[in-house]
């Protein structure tokens, strides 16, 4: 059945958070301080070939600072664009469950009782999610709305290797079962153009994620960053940029794969301009997002059109 969430022809967060909590609701990215075991040498060093030195949070808060200070400094930044709304508090950086219990409930309850705090966003990998974890995770979702945000990126096995993603399918499964017995919102990151993967392999990790319990999905396109392990496979020319036409298809073509009640929180990502060396054209974030809606107004696409097709 066809559908419209707002001004847009997919389930997108905006609309979903404007749903669900009355107003604007903005994101405050925050820093916790944590390591992660595909770092440490637990799993293994160096992390994902992708992931910057920052973990994932180029744009979070300074680790440097209390959980308290990072969420005032971005607070004010954001109140330059928007004047009022209410707050996400978003643990982005490394892996947030990555610590002890009660290390992870002081930085967690510092977060959400800042003022204006509605929800709780917790991005981990799935192999740092233990029982005790889960359960404490879950307590703060009868306080307030909780999600957590797993980083799959592909259902491909012979690419998470690859990539260094330094877990299997199955375990990623496992927690995501666990979380949804205990009613906690999940949310999975792909990324578009990884090396080794065609169209048909990233096509197949949408419909792979289709027909998972999962709640929301960001849809990333694959950045190279200074400093990354991935770069040597850019020197050795085993890894090509998608184009920015062959980028717009592809998430159009998801969009249509997507069950309407899945929330699509992200088309693409952000880069820092001084770490990006490319693809360049994903700089121009707005005008990849606008050309998006534009090819599927034109063609008349929506999400969940193509389900189970």
């Amino acid at each position: 059945m066809k559908k419209i969430w707002g001004d847009k022809r997919y389930y997108n967060l905006n609309y979903f958070l404007r749903d669900k909590f009355g107003e604007k609701v903005f994101k405050i990215s925050l820093d916790a301080g944590f390591s992660c075991p595909n770092r440490d040498g637990t799993i293994s060093r160096g992390g994902c070939l992708y992931c910057s030195e920052r973990g994932s949070g180029d744009f979070a808060g300074d680790r440097n600072f209390c959980i308290t200070r990072q969420f005032e400094d971005i607070k004010e930044m954001m109140k330059k664009k928007w004047k009022s709304g209410k707050y996400i508090a978003y643990f982005q950086a490394y892996t947030n469950t990555y610590a002890e219990v009660e290390e992870l409930r002081k930085k967690y309850e510092e977060a959400v009782n800042q003022e204006g705090v509605v929800a709780l966003a917790i991005a981990t990998r799935p192999d740092c999610l233990s029982e005790e974890i889960i359960e404490l995770i879950s307590e703060y979702n009868d306080r307030l709305y909780t999600w957590v945000e797993l980083g799959l990126q592909t259902s491909n096995e012979r690419v998470a290797k690859l990539i260094n993603r330094g877990y299997t399918l199955e375990i990623f499964e496992d927690a995501l079962l666990r979380l949804r017995k205990r009613n906690v919102d999940v949310v999975v990151h792909t990324i578009l153009g990884l090396p080794g993967e065609n169209r048909e392999d990233m096509i197949n990790t949408i419909k792979y994620l289709s027909h998972k319990d999962i709640q929301g999905i960001k849809l990333h396109l694959l950045h190279l960053l200074k400093g990354t392990p991935l770069v040597k496979l850019y020197e050795e020319e085993k890894l090509k940029f998608l184009e920015k036409d062959e980028y717009i298809d592809l998430l159009c073509e998801a969009i249509t794969l997507l069950p309407q009640n899945i929330v699509i929180h992200r088309l693409t990502g952000d880069a820092p301009r001084n770490l990006i060396i490319g693809p360049m054209w994903s700089l121009k974030k707005w005008e990849v997002l606008n050309d998006i809606d534009r090819k599927l107004k034109d063609e008349d696409l929506y999400q969940g059109m193509n389900f189970n097709k």
